[in-house]
Order: structure tokens, then C-alpha cells, then sequence
């Protein structure tokens, strides 16, 4: 595993059949068109839906979920999204993440969870220096050269996640534990196939920073090591990250389409059906 992962390692410690039409959401519209879902144990639980693609078109509610775990929702907040039909949920959180923080669905409603086992290398950091010492600008430098990996390590991730998006297996909630780094690439890709603008897409990425919790009062363990400038830098999100991912896609043969075609299975046909299920008119 590659010592740049290290990073992120450290900070998210402290993200129907083929064919089918989309199924509705079961709650009433209003509380499904909430960007932010008003979860007391959530973090950063955001709907995708409602922005506007290049082409005049509308992300569908109530279908596309992005988030951070779930281990702390309560048990009314889980039946909650059971309401909301969640069908497919796509863990990017590493085995140990799992183990130490395990969604909790209530038994016999329990949607499809799709996760991997693997460990994120936490032998190595890419900053010098004493963590007591790091700057803003290390951890932003060392976050910035992390991010492009992310495409690589979670390629098969993310091409899964694709592909139940294309079997229209939704509503589907992506997450990982932060809900901003892993699942913040997902979300890019997912809105860049759907032909939402660049800019929009930096948006929601930013998003983060007024969802996420802060850094802990009472750090213990990798967040007790930091600096309050490191601890506060982690517990966000900067541009240049993001913008870190679309430099490779953008470098790609035929850039982010080119990207998505090459690197997750996403051509032309693939793309249609993805903006036919997922996107309305208006």
C-alpha cells in the first residue's frame, strides 16, 4: 500500500435488475428534497439530488446518497432511512473502520452492503517531521498529492458502485468514515458522469466542511499527536484536493469522459442510461 495513503489513513480514523426503472423514494417529497438529512447520529449525510446538469437537466431526489458511517445514528434514524428505501449501501471504510465502528441496520431490514476487506497502511507518513509540528500548508501539500491515489486504490469501488447505479439497485448510499475524501471522489465521478458542471461539483465537495465534525475536543490517539492547526486541517476539506482528481481525469485521453470510459467501464451507452435514471427533465 502506498505511504501517501497514510494521510487519510490517519484522518478517517478520528466514507432492480438491469434495465429497471428507478423505484420511487417512500417518503413524502418534502423531507426527500433535504440536501443535508436532519440526522442527529448522522455525518455529513447529504443528498445528491437537485443539481442542475449541462444540459438543462435535474439530478432526481431521494436516489443518491453520499455520507460518512452510520454507527451512531439511532435506531429511529435507521428506520428512518428504511423509509427513504435504501436498497444498496457501498462502504469504502477499511476492515478495521468497519469492525471498530459496524452499521448497525436493524435485523431483517438490513439493505445490500458492499464492502471490501483491506487495511489502509499506517506505517509511514508523508509529512516530516513531529505531527505536534505540522502546518496547514504540510497537511494541505501532503492531502493534495493523496488525493489522484484514491482513483487507483478504490477502482474497483467505484466501478461497482457504477455498477448497481447502472442495475438501478437505488435508493444507494455511498459512504465512508468521514463521508468527505473516499466518498468525495465517488461523488465527483458520480456527478461528472451525470453531467453536472465542474463548478457545481466543487460545491457539494466543499459541502464537507459545514457537515463534518470538527476536530475532537479531547483528542486521543493519532488526533492527540497533531498540532490544532493539523487537527483542524484534517477535519476538512480544501479545493486543491478535489481539483488534485480532476487533473488526472482531465489529463486522460478525452478527458473525464475519457476517464470514465477507460478506467470504470463507463462508454456512451453506459453514460445514456446512467442520465436516464437518474436525472429528470427541468
Amino acid at each position: 500500500m502506498r505511504a501517501g495513503l497514510v494521510v487519510i489513513a490517519a484522518l478517517l480514523t478520528a466514507s432492480a435488475g438491469v434495465g429497471a426503472s428507478v423505484p420511487a423514494p417512500l417518503l413524502a417529497p418534502a423531507p426527500a428534497q433535504t440536501r443535508v438529512l436532519p440526522l442527529q447520529g448522522g455525518r455529513n449525510f447529504r443528498d445528491l439530488g437537485g443539481y442542475r446538469t449541462a444540459d438543462g437537466r435535474t439530478v432526481k431526489w431521494g436516489l443518491l446518497y453520499r455520507s460518512g458511517q452510520m454507527h451512531d445514528l439511532t435506531p429511529a434514524e435507521y428506520v428512518a432511512l428504511q423509509k427513504r428505501g435504501i436498497r444498496t449501501v457501498c462502504d469504502f471504510r477499511d476492515t478495521r473502520e468497519r469492525t471498530a465502528e459496524p452499521t448497525l441496520w436493524p435485523a431483517g431490514q438490513r439493505p445490500k452492503v458492499l464492502s471490501d476487506d483491506y487495511a489502509l497502511d499506517m506505517s509511514a507518513m508523508n509529512i516530516p517531521g513531529d505531527p505536534a509540528s505540522w502546518t496547514h500548508e504540510q497537511v494541505v501539500t501532503a492531502m493534495t498529492a493523496t488525493y489522484p491515489k484514491l482513483l487507483d486504490q478504490f477502482n474497483g469501488q467505484y466501478r461497482r458502485m457504477f455498477a448497481e447505479l447502472l442495475a438501478g439497485d437505488v435508493p444507494l448510499a455511498f459512504h465512508c468514515t468521514a463521508g468527505k475524501d473516499r466518498t468525495g471522489v465517488a461523488a465527483a465521478l458520480l456527478l461528472s458522469a451525470l453531467g453536472v458542471p465542474r463548478a457545481t461539483i466543487v460545491e457539494d465537495y466543499l459541502l464537507s466542511n459545514q457537515h463534518m465534525a470538527p476536530a475532537p475536543a479531547h483528542p486521543t490517539g493519532f488526533w492527540a499527536k497533531l498540532s490544532p492547526q493539523a487537527a483542524r486541517t484534517f477535519a476538512g476539506v480544501d479545493r486543491r484536493y478535489i481539483d488534485a482528481v480532476f487533473a488526472v481525469t482531465d489529463r486522460h485521453p478525452g478527458g473525464m469522459m475519457g476517464y470514465l470510459r477507460d478506467e470504470l467501464g463507463l462508454g456512451p451507452r453506459e453514460i445514456a442510461k446512467l442520465r436516464t435514471l437518474y436525472l429528470r427533465k427541468g
